[in-house]
C-alpha cells in the first residue's frame, strides 16, 4: 500500500492553459481582491459579512457583537489560503504585506492558551467545545491550520503557522481518552486533514495520532454527537437540525465500517480525505479499505456526470444509489473539491491513475462552473436543467439559483474555488523517488529532481480542441516519466523523440524513459465528442442521453436554441460537428453543433389552455451545444444537458 505519490513544489509550477490559465488568472486579479471587499464588508448591494470586523473585535481593537453565521471566520482563512497559493504561484507579491497584517490581527484575537474561535471568544465564551454538532470550532480550526500550512510552505514565515500550532496543541489537550479529556469529535469534519497536513510539515506526530483520534472515535457507542443533542434538547444555531440524524455527519457508525457515501455530501469528503491521509501515513488497511468501498459507491451509483456529488437539497447530502434528479439537484461546488481531495489522495496511496479521472470530471465541471468567466459570481449549487422563472423562493426550487450570486450568507464556496484554482498544479503533477507523475493535462510547467536528475517539464496541451499533448522534458539524469491515459481516449498514439511507443499502461499510467538531455513526447488521445447514456436504474435520464468531448460535458443554453428546451429530441447517436467557440467564452473551447427536433403539442397550444388533446408538430431544429462550465456566462436563460432521445 505504500505508494505514496508526492505533490511537487507550488512554487515551481506555472498554468499557461489557455482555459484554466484565464481562471487562475482571475484569483489574483478578481477573485482575491473581490473577496477582500467582501469580507471587509465594502461591496455594494451585498449583505454584511462582518468577517473582518469579528477579528477586530476579538483582537481588541474594536467593540461589539460578533455577528454572521458561527463559521464565519472560515472565510478569512480560505481567503489567506488562496493568497499563500497565490504567492507560490509568482502571482501574489503584492498581497504578502496585507497577509501579513491580517495575521496579526489574527494573533491578537488567540487567547493565550491557544484558542481561536471569535464567535465564542465574544459571544459566548462560557460555551467552549459544548456544542461539537453545530458550533464547527473544531471545523474552524481546520481551515485555520490549512491555511497557516500554506503561508508556510509559501513564504517561510512561522508566525502563523505559530499560531496553528498553539491552537492545535490546545486541540490536543482538550479531546482524547485521557482523564479529563472530551471524547468528542467534530460535527463537520475538517481538523482531521488539516492536523495531518500540520504533522506533515512540523514531524510533531502528535498532530497525526490527534487526527487518527477523530476518525476512530467517531460514531462509536455511546455516541457522543448523540448524547450532547439530547442533552440540549434543541437546536442552538441551525433550527433545521430539529431532526438531526447521525447519518448526516457519518456518526452512525465508525467511519472504518462504513461502506456508502452518505450524509452531508463536504463532511463525508472532508472525512474521507482525511481517512486516505491516515491509511497511507499510519499503512492501515482497515482505513484503506473503507476508503475503497466509500469511493466505490460513490462513483459507481451517487455521482453526476459531471463529478457533481450530493443530489439532495435538503441537507446537502446523498440519498440512496441512483438518486440522480437533474433540475433540483444540489450538487455543491465544494463537495466536488472535496471529490478532487479524496481522488487525489486515493491515486497518491495506490498509484491508481482511474482516481484521476473523477478528479479530473469534477475539475472541469462543476468546480469551475462554480465561477464565471469574470471571476466575481459564484454558483453553490450546480444542477444539470434549469428553467429561470421556477427557482423561485419558498419552494422546492429555492435552492437553485438561475444566476450566479456576488455572495452567500453561508459562503464556503466562494474561497474554496480560489483556494482550489490558486493551488491547481497539485492536480496536474506528482513525483515518487522513481518517476514524475502526470495526472491532468494542462498546459503548464514544472521544475523538480528525481534523485539526483533536475527535472524541467513544458506541457502544452490542446486536449480540448484536437485531443492532442506535447511534452518537452529536459534532464541532467535519466529518469521516468508516467503519463495517465484518460478513459476517454479512443485510441492513444505516443511518439517519443520521433519513435513510436506501444501503448501498455500499468494501473492506468503509461511508463517513458528518458535519458539526460532533451526529451519530445507527443500524445494524441483521439478524443472526440460521444453521446453518454445512463444506467437504468438512473430513473431521471431513462431515454436521455448526454454529449461528452473528453472530460467535458456540454450543455444546450436558451441563447443558441431557443425556449423550451424540454421540447428537443435527438435521434440516438446522431452525428456532432465540431463548430467554433462560442463568443464571449474562454478557453479557445468547440462548441458542438448537431440536428435534433423540436415537438410541439398544438392541442394544447391556447393562451389559456393548460391541457388538451396530442396534436403534434415537429420541426427539425439546428442545436449547439457549450461546455456546462461555462452556462450562463452570457445572460439568464434555460439550460440543459440530459436531451430526450426520439424512438
Amino acid at each position: 500500500m505504500k505508494k505514496h505519490l508526492k505533490q511537487l513544489d507550488l512554487k515551481r509550477i506555472r498554468i499557461t492553459d489557455s482555459l484554466f490559465g484565464e481562471y487562475v488568472n482571475k484569483v489574483s486579479e478578481k477573485i482575491i481582491p473581490h473577496q477582500w471587499k467582501i469580507l471587509n464588508d465594502q461591496l455594494e448591494d451585498a449583505e454584511p459579512t462582518y468577517c473582518i470586523r469579528n477579528f477586530r473585535i476579538a483582537a481588541g481593537e474594536e467593540e461589539g457583537e460578533r455577528k454572521g453565521v458561527v463559521f464565519q471566520d472560515t472565510d478569512l482563512y480560505k481567503w489567506l489560503e488562496s493568497v499563500a497559493y497565490t504567492i507560490a504561484g509568482g502571482r501574489g507579491e503584492n498581497l504578502e504585506k496585507l497577509a501579513d497584517q491580517v495575521i496579526d490581527l489574527i494573533g491578537k484575537a488567540q487567547e493565550p492558551d491557544g484558542y481561536l474561535n471569535t464567535y465564542f471568544s465574544i459571544n459566548a465564551p462560557t460555551k467552549k467545545w459544548t456544542n461539537l454538532v453545530e458550533g464547527h470550532e473544531l471545523y474552524t480550526a481546520g481551515h485555520m491550520i490549512e491555511a497557516a500550512v500554506a503561508y508556510y510552505q509559501a513564504t517561510g514565515k512561522e508566525k502563523f503557522l505559530n499560531i496553528a500550532k498553539k491552537n492545535a496543541d490546545l486541540i490536543c489537550r482538550v479531546f482524547g481518552t485521557g482523564e479529563g479529556q472530551k471524547r468528542g469529535y467534530p460535527g463537520h469534519q475538517e481538523i482531521e486533514l488539516a492536523l495531518v497536513k500540520l504533522y506533515k510539515v512540523t514531524g510533531e506526530r502528535a498532530y497525526l495520532h490527534q487526527a487518527e483520534y477523530f476518525i476512530r472515535e467517531r460514531g462509536r457507542n455511546p455516541n457522543y454527537l448523540q448524547a450532547e443533542i439530547a442533552g440540549r434538547g434543541h437546536p442552538e444555531f441551525f433550527p433545521e437540525f430539529e431532526r438531526y440524524d447521525l447519518e448526516y455527519s457519518q456518526a452512525h457508525k465508525p467511519p472504518v465500517e462504513q461502506d456508502e457515501a452518505v450524509g452531508h455530501a463536504v463532511r463525508e469528503m472532508y472525512m474521507c480525505s482525511a481517512m486516505a491521509d491516515l491509511a497511507g501515513e499510519c499503512d492501515d488497511p482497515q482505513l484503506m479499505e473503507a476508503c475503497e468501498r466509500i469511493w466505490n459507491n460513490m462513483t459507481d451509483r451517487r455521482m453526476y456526470i459531471t463529478g457533481g456529488i450530493g443530489s439532495s437539497g435538503f441537507r446537502e447530502r446523498f440519498t440512496t444509489d441512483y438518486d440522480l434528479p437533474n433540475s433540483t439537484n444540489y450538487s455543491e461546488t465544494c463537495a466536488s473539491i472535496g471529490v478532487m481531495m479524496f481522488g487525489q489522495r486515493m491515486a497518491a496511496i495506490t498509484g491508481d491513475a482511474s482516481y484521476y479521472d473523477y478528479v479530473e470530471k469534477a475539475l472541469y465541471n462543476t468546480v469551475i462552473a462554480g465561477i464565471n468567466i469574470a471571476g466575481d459570481r459564484y454558483f453553490y449549487v450546480n444542477p444539470l436543467e434549469v428553467v429561470p422563472e421556477f427557482c423561485t423562493e419558498h419552494t422546492y426550487m429555492e435552492h437553485v439559483k438561475p444566476v450566479r450570486q456576488k455572495w452567500f450568507g453561508v459562503a464556503c464556496c466562494p474561497p474554496n474555488v480560489g483556494r482550489t484554482l490558486a493551488s491547481l498544479g497539485q492536480y496536474i503533477y506528482a513525483g515518487d523517488d522513481e518517476a514524475v507523475y502526470i495526472n491532468q493535462f494542462i498546459s503548464s510547467t514544472a521544475d523538480t529532481e528525481l534523485g539526483e536528475s533536475q527535472i524541467k517539464i513544458k506541457m502544452d496541451s490542446t486536449l480540448l480542441q484536437d485531443g492532442k499533448v506535447q511534452i518537452e522534458v529536459q534532464s541532467s539524469g535519466p529518469g521516468n516519466l508516467n503519463i495517465r491515459i484518460p478513459w476517454y481516449s479512443e485510441k492513444c498514439e505516443c511518439i517519443q523523440n520521433g519513435i513510436s511507443i506501444e501503448i501498455q499502461p500499468e494501473k492506468g499510467y503509461q511508463k517513458l524513459s528518458f535519458s539526460p538531455g532533451d526529451t519530445h513526447i507527443s500524445l494524441d488521445f483521439h478524443v472526440i465528442p460521444r453521446w453518454m447514456g445512463a444506467n437504468d436504474s438512473v430513473r431521471a435520464d431513462a431515454g436521455k442521453a448526454a454529449l461528452m468531448k473528453g472530460p467535458l460535458v456540454y450543455c444546450l443554453e436558451e441563447k443558441e436554441n431557443g425556449r423550451y428546451l424540454s421540447q428537443i429530441f435527438i435521434e440516438e447517436n446522431t452525428s456532432i460537428e465540431e463548430t467554433a467557440p462560442a463568443e464571449e467564452l474562454v478557453g479557445n473551447v468547440p462548441t458542438l453543433s448537431y440536428k435534433g427536433i423540436r415537438v410541439r403539442n398544438k392541442g394544447a397550444a391556447g393562451a389559456d389552455q393548460l391541457y388538451g388533446s396530442v396534436e403534434l408538430e415537429k420541426e427539425e431544429v439546428s442545436l449547439k451545444a457549450v461546455p456546462y462550465c461555462m452556462w450562463n456566462n452570457r445572460g439568464e436563460g434555460e439550460m440543459m444537458v440530459w436531451q430526450k432521445l426520439r424512438i
